[in-house]
């Protein structure tokens, strides 16, 4: 069997006296599917952080894709095949769809660095963009100015905007945070129709979507990994009840 994707071996992020994140060992195998849950403070975000490059670990090792990446910065994982969403929306309202799919394109090409000149996309980047938007349900959105599209269809945005790079690992960080019901359909089929060439992460509130979508669950408690099983034992975990319902732990 192929090495893992992803390996964190005794990852820490301590801020001063405080451990959000304690001694995390994770693996996740290429092409899964992983949801990370866990009550409010558990560490999640701090954790896809650390991941991405955002913060550093303050001890401990991060492996994707055979590279030790502890250390790189976040550019640098991108190039590699790491691609994030984040729980806030973080577009460019008034220019078009399609535009701030060029730009998140350009940002992995040496075209970034030219301000004049080869304004227009080439075959291949328009592939690369149709195919993104078709696969987030925007195919027929691209002319639209971002600021005309619902926060629903914002969402579907970033996750094309994560698509367009060809990522081998992707990392949704609450994708489906604000929606209504038929907005979080809308996303839990996006996810399930991606190819299994990537492996998805994502943390989500809604355990009902997150359970409905994934392979394997981690669920993190004040920085710890409490418990990792697939979704039908999650639900009848009784320490995983016990942590989201906020019984006594030693009733």
């Amino acid at each position: 069997m192929s090495e893992p994707i992803l390996i964190l071996t005794d990852v820490v992020v301590a801020f001063h006296a405080l451990r959000a994140v304690d001694g995390i060992r994770l693996a996740v195998p290429r092409g899964q599917r992983r949801a990370i849950i866990g009550p409010n403070g558990a560490g999640k975000t701090t954790l896809f952080n650390a991941i991405a490059g955002a913060v550093p670990p303050s001890s401990g090792r991060i492996r994707f894709d055979g590279h030790d990446i502890t250390r790189l910065p976040p550019h640098r994982r991108a190039q590699l095949g790491i691609s994030r969403t984040f729980q806030i929306t973080n577009l460019f309202p008034t220019l078009r769809v399609y535009d701030n799919m060029v730009l998140a394109l350009r940002g992995r090409s040496w075209r970034k660095f030219s301000l004049f000149g080869l304004p227009d996309t080439d075959s291949a980047e328009t592939a690369s963009i149709a195919a993104a938007l078709a696969a987030a349900r925007l195919g027929e959105r691209a002319d639209i100015p971002v600021k005309e599209l619902s926060y629903g269809e914002q969402r579907q945005l970033e996750i094309a905007l994560s698509l367009v790079t060809s990522p081998t690992m992707l990392l949704l960080d609450e994708p489906a945070a604000g929606l209504s019901p038929s907005e979080r359909s809308m996303v839990a089929d996006i996810i399930r129709a991606l190819d299994r060439s990537i492996t998805v992460v994502l943390i989500e509130h809604d355990m009902d979507l997150a359970l409905a979508i994934v392979d394997f669950v981690t669920c993190m408690f004040e920085g710890r990994i409490l418990v990792e099983e697939e979704p039908d034992r999650i639900r009848r975990n009784a320490k995983v009840q016990e942590v989201y319902l906020g019984k006594p732990r030693h009733a």
